[in-house]
């Protein structure tokens, strides 16, 4: 293989990508729009997944919550912090099997995430460290699905977007991922996602290798 095409960094979203918590967000819009007497609903919790917290703050607002946009954000944060301290890191499967096999490789991994540094570094250390960058949505001006994380993550790698591959679950996500220049690919969680030809659409994260990944940049430059 061509050393032009091989893997130089892998990137992660956090939520619904590396751990299955969609639902723990999803869980509380409802519990804080409900506590202000509004209405909320699984369409409207859908089109937010992935977004910037700036975005998710304003469609509850939109729905009924009485709060500025920074206490939208820390109640429902907190809320989601509390479910994972409480039930542990749900890990979505074959992820951690994929974090040590890169890590084993020596390719450097970003977490890419509108998470807010809190609730990313303490998955980032209930990894093991795994993580040589974290880019959470407190750290960026234009959150997903502007590419502004992505084009973060890979400038403090220092390497190249054509030679890293995105791991995603919405499209807020691998739309910031695919216009940042990073080969994604698309494992749904919560949100179904319908395939296009901008990103690989797989199952699962399950038995996932380098050898993979390293075939998708090759197919990518094939038909470049």
């Amino acid at each position: 293989m061509s050393a032009d095409n091989t893997l130089q960094a892998v990137c992660w979203d956090l939520d619904g990508t590396l751990i299955d918590s969609e639902r723990y967000w999803i869980d509380s819009e409802y519990a804080l729009v409900a506590e202000f007497g509004g209405t909320w609903s699984e369409q409207l919790a859908a089109a937010v997944i992935g977004s910037s917290l700036d975005r998710t703050a304003a469609h509850l607002i939109s729905a009924g919550v009485a709060l500025p946009v920074d206490e939208v954000i820390t109640r429902i944060s907190s809320a989601v912090a509390q479910r994972v301290i409480t039930d542990g890191v749900p890990w979505r499967p074959g992820v951690q099997q994929l974090l040590a096999h890169l890590h084993e490789q020596g390719i450097p991994q970003a977490m890419v995430t509108m998470s807010y540094a809190d609730n990313a570094q303490r998955v980032a250390r209930a990894s093991g460290d795994l993580f040589d960058v974290v880019v959470s949505g407190d750290l960026v001006s234009r959150g997903k699905p502007d590419p502004e994380p992505y084009l973060r993550a890979i400038a403090q790698l220092g390497v190249a977007p054509e030679r890293s591959v995105a791991f995603e679950d919405s499209v807020p996500g691998l739309t910031s991922a695919t216009s940042a220049g990073l080969t994604t690919v698309v494992v749904p969680c919560v949100a179904p996602i319908e395939p296009a030809d901008h990103f690989t659409l797989w199952p699962s994260h399950e038995g996932i290798t380098i050898d993979d990944l390293n075939a998708l940049l090759t197919q990518r430059t094939t038909h470049a």
